[in-house]
């Protein structure tokens, strides 16, 4: 491990945060996952535009990664982007996704994958509104809601 990877593990573990990491082989994410949740958090891919069930979901509450359950967003940084994706600008913790550069498709971008188990997640833009100016373009596919109350 990095010098720099034991640095932030050692902060988190002095806050109590620890996130254990979760590792699962393929075969046991096929089985725990739908087929469309295991191409978007497994394979990278990504739903088609406006059809996610969450693209619309205007209810209060919390978004978690379908695949472990982590803590990803919430619904007060959800915002209506226009892009076809659920968007967010800020994670629910600044620890609770990474980020990753991505050239795939002749294109650079940044990929967002859940901290706790690596699933895709979506991507992240600078063109988002204030106070970050982040869009993290999210499938709906990789998320699951928890309503509020």
């Amino acid at each position: 491990m990095s010098s720099r990877s034991q640095a932030a593990k050692d902060s988190k573990e002095d806050r109590g945060v620890r996130m254990e990491k979760i590792e699962k082989t393929e075969d046991e994410w096929r089985r725990e996952l739908t087929a469309e949740q295991y191409h978007v958090l497994r394979e990278k891919g990504t739903e088609r535009a406006f059809t996610g069930a969450l693209y619309q979901n205007d209810e209060d509450g919390s978004y978690h990664c379908a695949a472990c359950g982590a803590l990803l967003f919430q619904s007060e940084t959800k915002f209506e982007s226009g892009c076809g994706w659920p968007s967010f600008f800020d994670p629910a913790e600044s620890d609770a996704v990474e980020r990753h550069e991505d050239n795939s498709f002749g294109m650079r971008r940044v990929e967002v994958t859940c901290a706790r188990c690596g699933g895709h997640l979506g991507h992240v833009f600078p063109d988002g509104p204030r106070p970050t100016g982040l869009r993290y373009c999210i499938n709906s596919a990789s998320l699951k809601f928890e309503k509020q109350g």
